[in-house]
Parts: structure tokens; sequence; C-alpha cells
């Protein structure tokens, strides 16, 4: 497996402490004598990983015209979690919280998802295989080490995954900004799967079948519908309250 290129110093620091063996070289842009940087090139230096201090065209050069903040890591990728290592998984689980994405597209709305996702203790974040946001360096550095600690399962056929989801025993709880019933209506206690729609488009209707409930968020304000990261992350904090609260 080819190696890649991740950046930014949340999302190499978070590798850093979680698998240090996966970074096979650390670069540090030259002038940056921060504490931040400095914290990452210590870190790296205590795990006997290589680090080189290289000017900022070569990072540019590497990454592109994006805020990688004189920190890129050269690391060894992560293994996909595949589909059958996931069903197995989720068969081990009681009550298990997932989150999945019906073709959202951009990237930085998958890492904001898979944040919130690793927040609230998800066990995994589902997305299709086509069309759909994949887990790339941007997506990596908005999700700020996410991305080492809560699984992103790229499946096949979204619906097949979902009956699936319901066949171990998870309830599916679609988010429609047009559903009668609120999100703080429906028990997210036990095993939920909560899925969100593409930006703009929302819930595809073949999805939507597939949900045993579909809820709305609660709004005041003048504003018809939300990012599907905010809206994600308001839907999984809903779960993570009522899941505290039933404790």
């Amino acid at each position: 497996m080819a190696s890649e290129r991740i950046y930014g110093l949340h999302t190499v620091r978070a590798l850093l402490a979680h698998a240090p063996q996966r970074v096979l070289r650390l670069y540090i842009q030259q002038g940056r004598t921060d504490q931040r940087a400095v914290a990452i090139e210590i870190l790296a230096r205590d795990a006997g990983r290589p680090v080189e201090r290289v000017d900022a065209a070569r990072l540019r050069g590497w990454v592109g015209e994006v805020a990688h903040q004189g920190v890129v890591a050269e690391v060894e990728p992560l293994a996909p979690l595949t589909e059958d290592s996931f069903y197995a998984m989720l068969g081990k689980v009681r009550d298990p919280l997932l989150l999945a994405l019906d073709g959202v597209q951009d990237p930085h709305n998958l890492g904001a998802c898979l944040r919130t996702a690793d927040a609230c203790g998800a066990l995994a974040v589902l997305v299709p295989r086509d069309r759909a946001a994949t887990l790339n360096a941007t997506a990596r550095k908005v999700a700020a080490g996410a991305a080492e600690t809560t699984p992103v399962v790229t499946v096949t056929n979204l619906s097949r995954s979902l009956k699936l989801i319901k066949d171990a025993g998870v309830w599916i709880v679609g988010a429609d900004a047009s559903a009668p019933q609120r999100a703080d209506q429906v028990d997210l206690t036990g095993g939920r799967c909560l899925v969100m729609g593409a930006e703009g488009t929302g819930l595809r209707e073949l999805t939507r079948r597939n949900c045993d409930w579909l809820v709305s968020l609660p709004s005041l304000g003048s504003v018809e519908s939300l990012n599907v990261s905010v809206a994600s992350g308001m839907l999984l904090y809903e779960a993570l309250r009522q899941r505290r609260t039933a404790i």
C-alpha cells in the first residue's frame, strides 16, 4: 500500500500520539520554532521517527494551497475497515451508535462529521463508495485526528448496508427537515444508525424507505436547512444526551 501525506498540527499530533509507527517521516517548515511545532517534533523524535526541516515551497508542492500549518507527515495508510469486518464488529457491540452519510460530497463536511462522531462515541461512519467524499487529506485535517480513532467504512450499496444493520438489531433514524417528529421525541438510547442526506438534496428516496424513523431538528430561525455537518452534530449530541441521561 503506497504511503500518503497528512498535514496540520492536530492531525499529525494525533497520529503520533495514537500510532507513531505509521509515521514514516515528519516534515516541519523551516522557521517554525513555536511551542506547538516543537512539541510535535519532540513526539516524533521520542518515537524514533525521522524529522526533516524543509522550506514552505516544498510543503506546498506536496499538499497544494492548503492550510498545512507548516507540518506534513508521510504516513502508512490506515488499513480500511471492510464491510465484512464492520458487520462482524457490529455484532459484538451493545447498543452501537453509527452515523451514515448518504452522498455527502464535500470532504470538509465529511471531516467535520467524523470529528463529531468521534466525540459522541460513534462506532463508525458509513459512506457510499460512489458519488461521495472520500477520506482524503482535507477530510483528515478537518477531522483533527478523529480519522485515526473512528473508522470510516466505505460501503458498495448504502441501502443494502442499512438493511443488514437493521438485521443486526440497530434501528435506522433519518434526518429530514420536513419530518413532523423531532429528534428529541424519538428514543436514541439503543442501537441506532443516524442517517444524514447529501448537501442540498437530503436523503435519497431509497434511503428514506429504510429508515424506521424520520426526525427533524427544531429551528426558530428563518434558515430552511442546516449544513450537513452542523445537523449531524446536533443529532449526534441529542443521541449522546439521551444516552447519558439513561445511565
